[in-house]
């Protein structure tokens, strides 16, 4: 449970400081956020008219503000109101256009999709710019590793979906997600415990204050889930934080400091008659000849990733000219064995992002402007090793890399007031991307380069004072990955025969165009906010990655047809009182049309994302309490190949849960139940070219399960 404050920024830091300087006197120093009341407009200053200006440590409030300005579909996420939030899907859930996909439940990682951007991939590791305070996590060649970021450590998470994202970074489809940190300004100290069925257990600790100058923050937490299938044991250990400054004239500094270490068994798929027969079951666990081969038990698919990360930014300035600076560097070692091959990754990544915006005060302050640079570049050495079928160790080594990725991107945008009601925004974003690999058992090698504009134009309308239309047309490109360039083929019944090869790949591009709009109807706390974003997105070269007959990735291709992406986004929430009370609701409706418009599959359904899911939660709140229920609805069944074979569909599936959640004061506590029915379902599959309802390619859902936490906040 968690306890959001309500109060005034500069209210709050008032009452942070005595505790702020007796953590100074520890050691530990704190605070400089509040060092004066009439700082506060400055820093905090946001603008009707265009790109709204944000501190290095903002509050939802500004961001809501900021993400107003942007003619498109966006997210504000809270996740510290969450009751549970032990995965990214409890962050995430009930947010429009963001489809989360569970794979086995635990800290392991879920299939996260926006637009379709990136869903072929096997684990899920492209698609999406995922920023932690404004600057990637992303390895330059944009793949990711979703299961180590840490959601408790996020004051609010900010999504910009499609091409309408603003960093000079995202040139993909599938937008850009920001987790902003916590800082000591925004809490004292916290406590959480959590647990519940199938051994999940979680705790975290955090402390932070704040003194004159500075403020600090540091979390911990820990995570372990024995897993509710049969070899989907998972761990999260995670150090986050942060250390901020603020000088004379608007100067600010923060340095963050993030430590991850992630581990979890891989249950692997399963044919589909065993989501009814067997739930919790893996293969192995039966005789077939099929069990025989890809015995989960003895191959031991699983994943170990651990990540250094150390950020600092700084920005100074005014509204007439402010400027931030920012540089990251992460150290990522990532083991990934698939059931027949290992794939052990060393990577280091560091990268650099200069911005400087400004609103002249001429006309009014009607012309505002923005420019970026932006700089990335990882150093990998990827190993490939066959996996030993007999007790899951590494058997001979098939490829040795030497792999590099450079990005070198520049943005420059601006906004116009073109009447009172009216806003007119664009952007050209320039980049030059290099993927380099060079084999050290070998003479293979292959180099790439990209050099390509993304332009953006968008408009903005104020209907009435509550209502804001948009339109926007968006060009997007994303390369192709290391995990789609470096291709292994491992026959699980002759690991011998083991071979790699380097795949050279054209770029993935798309035009988009979007209408929509947000509003609220109503005042205050009982207010009932709304949006809508409908797009098409039409794509050439759209990256399909593939898994073989076991279920097994094999490779990934450009598809010559060209692709459409469609689909309707809609999110709903707010407050109505009801008797002595009042029903807090919130609810999403995302459709996904994505169609082959030519080749081999002309007029097919492409793979991999629900054509519709329906995220809805009902709370009747009274007093300290709140209880009611949610569901997880998939009303049509979804493809889980390119051929749409029949039979060998995701069947649809409709998930009841409940939930109970006090606060009082500094504690909270709260009591769910998932699945409550015991529904058996597949949550998610491989995806493939042709299947059938024979092939492994079926991950079980949870079934009923029970969490109960309680949050302390000091």
């Amino acid at each position: 449970m968690r306890i959001t404050l309500n109060q005034q920024f500069k209210s709050r830091v008032r009452s942070l400081r005595v505790a702020g300087s007796a953590t100074l006197a520890a050691g530990f120093m704190q605070g400089a956020l509040a060092q004066q009341a009439t700082v506060l407009p400055e820093v905090t200053v946001t603008s009707s008219r265009g790109a709204a200006v944000l501190p290095l440590a903002a509050s939802p409030t500004a961001e809501r503000e900021r993400l107003a300005q942007v003619p498109g579909g966006t997210n504000l996420v809270e996740p510290q109101k969450e009751a549970r939030l032990a995965t990214l899907r409890d962050a995430l859930d009930y947010q429009p256009g963001i489809v989360m996909q569970d794979f086995f439940g635990g800290t392991d990682q879920p299939r996260l999709g926006i637009r379709g951007s990136g869903i072929q991939s096997n684990p899920v590791n492209r698609g999406v710019l995922l920023l932690q305070d404004g600057l990637p996590l992303n390895e330059a060649d944009g793949s990711f590793i979703i299961g180590l970021i840490e959601p408790r450590n996020a004051a609010f998470i900010s999504a910009l979906r499609g091409a309408n994202a603003r960093s000079p970074g995202a040139t993909a489809l599938g937008g850009e997600l920001d987790f902003v940190s916590l800082t000591g300004a925004d809490e004292r100290g916290r406590l959480r415990l959590e647990g519940g069925s199938f051994g999940r257990r979680g705790a975290q600790a955090a402390v932070g204050g704040v003194g004159e100058r500075f403020d600090s923050r540091v979390s911990v937490s820990s995570d372990r889930y024995d897993g509710y299938r049969h070899h989907s044991a998972s761990r999260r250990d995670s150090v986050q934080a942060n250390v901020g400054f603020q000088g004379d004239g608007g100067f600010e500094n923060r340095t963050y400091l993030g430590w991850t270490d992630l581990a979890f068994q891989i249950p692997n798929v399963v044919p589909k008659d065993r989501i009814q027969s067997d739930p919790r079951g893996v293969m192995g666990d039966g005789a077939t000849p099929q069990d025989q081969l890809l015995n989960v038990y003895k191959r031991d698919p699983r994943r170990d990733a651990t990540q250094l990360r150390l950020v600092n930014r700084s920005r100074w300035g005014s509204d007439t000219l402010r400027q931030e600076v920012g540089v990251y560097w992460q150290d990522t070692d990532d083991l990934f064995n698939n059931m027949t091959s290992h794939t052990v990754t060393h990577s280091r990544t560091a990268g650099a992002q200069w911005q400087a915006s400004g609103r002249p005060a001429g006309r009014d302050g009607a012309l505002g402007w923005r420019t970026a640079l932006s700089w990335a570049d990882s150093a990998m050495q990827r190993d490939l090793y066959a996996t030993n079928p007999a007790n899951g160790t590494q058997m001979q080594r098939f490829g040795s890399y030497d792999l590099g990725a450079q990005n070198l991107q520049a943005l420059a945008a601006a906004d116009w007031r073109l009447a009172p009601d009216w806003t007119l925004l664009g952007s050209v974003q320039w980049s030059h991307l290099t993927r380099d690999a060079q084999s050290r058992s070998s003479a293979a090698q292959l180099n790439q380069d990209w050099s390509f504009a993304t332009p953006k134009i968008g408009l903005n309308w104020a209907a009435t004072p509550t209502t804001r239309l948009w339109a926007n047309l968006s060009r997007s490109h994303e390369a192709p990955t290391f995990w789609e360039i470096v291709s292994a083929t491992v026959a699980p019944n002759s690991p011998a025969t083991a071979q790699a090869e380097l795949v050279r790949l054209k770029m993935q591009r798309a035009t988009t165009v979007e209408l929509g709009g947000a509003g609220r109807w109503g005042e205050g706390a009982h207010a009932v906010h709304w949006t809508a974003a409908v797009y098409r997105s039409v794509l050439a070269d759209e990256l399909i990655s593939t898994t073989d007959a076991n279920g097994i990735k094999v490779g990934t291709y450009n598809y010559a047809g060209g692709t459409r992406h469609q689909g309707v986004e809609l999110g709903l929430s707010g407050s109505q009182r009801m008797g002595v009370g009042a029903l807090d609701v919130r609810a999403s409706w995302t459709y996904s049309d994505f169609r082959f418009r030519g080749g081999e599959y002309a007029g097919k359904q492409i793979a991999g994302v629900p054509r519709q899911l329906i995220n809805a939660e009902v709370l009747y709140r009274i007093g300290a309490w709140r209880f009611g229920p949610n569901v997880r609805w998939m009303p049509v069944s979804t493809p889980t190949d390119h051929a749409n074979t029949a039979g060998a569909e995701q069947d649809a599936y409709a998930l009841l849960g409940l939930k109970l959640e006090w606060r009082d004061g500094p504690w909270a506590l709260y009591v769910q139940a998932d699945n409550v029915t015991d529904r058996r379902y597949a949550s998610a599959y491989a995806i493939r070219n042709q299947a059938t309802a024979a092939q492994p390619g079926y991950l079980q859902g949870l079934g009923r399960s029970f969490t109960a936490g309680l949050s302390y906040k000091f």
